[in-house]
């Protein structure tokens, strides 16, 4: 870096800590005469286990037919997106997760991968792409048989036939189980009859519905005899060849978004419109000639669930997504403040570069780090749900917990994505409100991922039930005397405190400074017992609130659940936050180059750490740290900061994103050419003897 050459040579005190000030900071590992990461290794580790897909992947979008291009108006964006979608289909992209007897790879795994990196490119396309395979295509195959696949998969996969997944209405959004579009079974005709009933039970936001779809797969409940059967899924013709809506179909345009507008988002209804009974995607539910309904699923409420889990891959692929978005801000933030300099020193010294700044390093280091706790707990996703849908895995309880993994884990990422953003564009200043440096327009495209494939708050929602769910299997056959026991140690803590958190607690004289007492105590062990404690105890208080509403009636039963609500939506988010430390931990015990080991467990120790420091005062309530070492926590922070600075190119460098991928002008090196412009030019003026005296220096005498 040109940084080393230029600041003095006053030698710091230590390899961490420069010695008066910023300016003298390291600024690469090299630098600071430390081992560096092993990029390619960390590359390695980042990809995860279809690393070959995703290279594969981002060397396609380097075609600059894939790039967000600021300015476009919304009908050349969607225009450009659908050109980009058959580019797609002429390189496999199209082909991955589908069978091989249709064209198919028959890879479930590497389809989200390759999916995931489109968001580099334009998140339009990415999700426009999603909409067609991963929603629309996947309905048909999850939820159909020999005879759908048949009919329609080869048109799906070549885009020859474009769709619309038709779940969400208007009038509910997450609340699948409540949509008002009727599908009422006609025996003598042996059709269903597709009806929109009301205006809350428009299917709205639909991705296809405003210009291109052909087709929808129509979510509706099943009546038939008289009989409501619950949701289920139709293929349901919209338009014709021409584009002109088929009798009976209104479609509508939603216009211009806050984002995603190459995706011609719409909404229709249905006036008793007829389709085929062997429309009826008939997987898990059909309908015979007579009328007769038939499931190998019996209970209304797992058919329910089963038949939306078949979907859960939008929500594993908004997971990666996220984090890949958020690794590419970081990118362009990080770079950008290794180059850009702001105010001198107070010594006369050049101007310092911004990461050199405490506060710079607090605002975007620990975000980097939690980043990359999110991608290895993603490739353990991924692998999770490769396992289910390749049939490897395919089990009832396996399911569960996929679901219960994605519902987890996309609300964080894609949460973070937002933030990390932001805090990017904010660290770069007015540069970084330039549309070509990315940050508004990826905020802008991925606003909408925190509620779509399910609101962010429903889905903790579902995840805190499972952890409810899963405590209450411990006292399953318990006897009376020994749940007794449990509710008294719990009374006093001493379940947590038993499992050797009450060490950490104590005062911090027995080990010497506080500085080596903290990091002795929050080390791996202790931020994992600090993290789980936390979601143990969380769920245990709520489990003992919710205890009486077993006896309420359903209404007040109800109300006592809405008082705990929020409380379990945190226990949730924590037992995410939790998973996410438990894989960056599992990552780097897999690492065998002991310079990337020891960096990325200082990277992980602030993960970890931050997460303590976000909740210290839970911890400090519930008497998890002491007040001596919970304010050391903010201090080990600092210290872990100054060790991971001269590693932080390197570590966004490890994400592997070309010029091509990045593509903001302010992470291309231009900003370092306009500092040596503005150096030389003092140089020169200084050498001349022609430089403006300040006036300062003339008060000085």
């Amino acid at each position: 870096m040109v940084d080393a050459v230029v600041r003095p040579h006053t030698p710091a005190k230590s390899r961490h800590t420069p010695a008066g000030g910023a300016p003298t900071a390291p600024h690469t590992a090299a630098e600071a005469h430390e081992a560096r990461i092993d990029q390619a290794l960390v590359n390695d580790m980042l990809l995860g286990t279809w690393a070959a897909t995703r290279r594969e992947a981002r060397e396609l979008i380097k075609d600059p037919l894939f790039w967000r291009v600021d300015g476009m108006s919304m009908e050349e964006h969607r225009e450009r997106a659908l050109q980009a979608m058959h580019v797609l289909v002429d390189n496999n992209g199209s082909r991955r997760a589908f069978p091989e007897e249709y064209g198919g790879l028959g890879d479930n795994g590497a389809n989200i991968a390759g999916f995931e990196e489109v968001v580099l490119a334009d998140p339009s396309i990415q999700i426009k792409s999603g909409v067609q395979w991963g929603l629309f295509g996947s309905a048909i195959y999850q939820l159909g048989t020999k005879p759908h696949h048949d009919a329609w998969l080869r048109d799906v996969i070549s885009l020859a036939l474009p769709g619309a997944f038709a779940m969400t209405e208007i009038g509910h959004g997450s609340d699948v189980a409540a949509i008002g579009t009727t599908a009422t079974y006609d025996a003598d005709a042996e059709e269903f009859v597709i009806n929109t009933p009301f205006r809350a039970a428009t299917k709205e936001f639909l991705g296809n519905a405003g210009l291109h779809g052909r087709a929808a797969t129509v979510f509706a409940q099943l009546i038939t005899g008289g009989v409501n059967y619950g949701v289920h899924c139709f293929f349901v013709p919209i338009r014709d060849e021409s584009g002109a809506d088929l009798p009976g179909i209104t479609t509508e345009d939603d216009g211009v978004k806050g984002g995603l507008n190459g995706i011609d988002n719409g909404r229709i209804t249905f006036d008793h419109v007829r389709i085929p009974r062997t429309n009826l995607l008939n997987r898990y539910g059909d309908v015979a000639a007579d009328g007769s309904y038939s499931s190998d699923i019996p209970s209304p409420g797992r058919r329910f669930f089963t038949m939306l889990g078949a979907l859960v891959q939008g929500r594993v692929s908004l997971d990666g997504a996220s984090t890949t978005a958020s690794a590419l801000a970081l990118t362009i933030a990080i770079t950008y403040a290794n180059q850009r300099r702001q105010f001198d020193s107070g010594a006369g010294t050049p101007e310092v570069v911004l990461l050199d700044y405490a506060r710079h390093q607090r605002r975007l280091l620990p975000r980097l780090a939690q980043t990359y706790a999110q991608a290895f707990a993603h490739d353990e996703l991924l692998r999770t749900f490769d396992g289910v849908f390749s049939g490897r895995t395919d089990t009832p309880d396996e399911r569960e917990n996929l679901e219960t993994l994605a519902a987890a884990l996309k609300p964080l990422s894609t949460w973070h994505a937002l933030d990390t953003i932001q805090e990017s564009r904010e660290a770069c200043g007015g540069a970084g409100f330039i549309a070509e440096n990315r940050f508004v327009g990826l905020h802008q495209d991925l606003d909408i991922y925190v509620t779509f494939e399910g609101d962010n708050n429903i889905l903790l929602q579902l995840v805190g039930k499972r952890l409810l769910s899963d405590y209450a299997k411990q006292f399953k056959g318990k006897d009376a005397a020994a749940l007794a026991r449990f509710a008294v140690g719990q009374t006093a803590g001493k379940v947590f405190h038993g499992a050797g958190l009450r060490q950490l607690g104590q005062a911090v004289g027995d080990l010497g400074s506080t500085a080596r007492s903290v990091e002795r105590g929050l080390r791996a062990d202790q931020q994992h017992e600090l993290l789980a404690g936390r979601v143990q105890q969380m769920v245990a208080d709520i489990a003992a609130r919710l205890r009486p509403a077993s006896k309420l009636s359903p209404a007040e039963a109800a109300a006592v659940f809405n008082e705990n609500q929020s409380e379990l939506i945190e226990a949730a988010r924590a037992h995410g936050e939790l998973l996410q430390w438990e894989a960056f931990t599992d990552a780097i015990t897999s690492v065998t180059d002991p310079g990337t080991r020891e960096v990325l467990t200082w990277l992980r120790d602030l993960f970890g750490l931050s997460l303590v420091e976000k909740h210290l005062a839970w911890h400090l309530i519930n008497g998890r740290l002491s007040t001596q070492r919970a304010a050391a926590v903010s201090s080990y922070i600092d210290r872990l900061l100054t060790r991971l600075r001269p590693h932080a190119q390197d570590l966004v460098d490890a994400w592997g994103f070309e010029p091509e991928h990045v593509r903001a002008p302010i992470a291309t090196g231009a900003e370092t050419a306009r500092q040596e412009e503005a150096r030389a030019y003092y140089a020169a003026l200084a050498a001349s003897g022609e430089a403006p005296v300040s006036e300062k220096s003339l008060k000085k005498h």
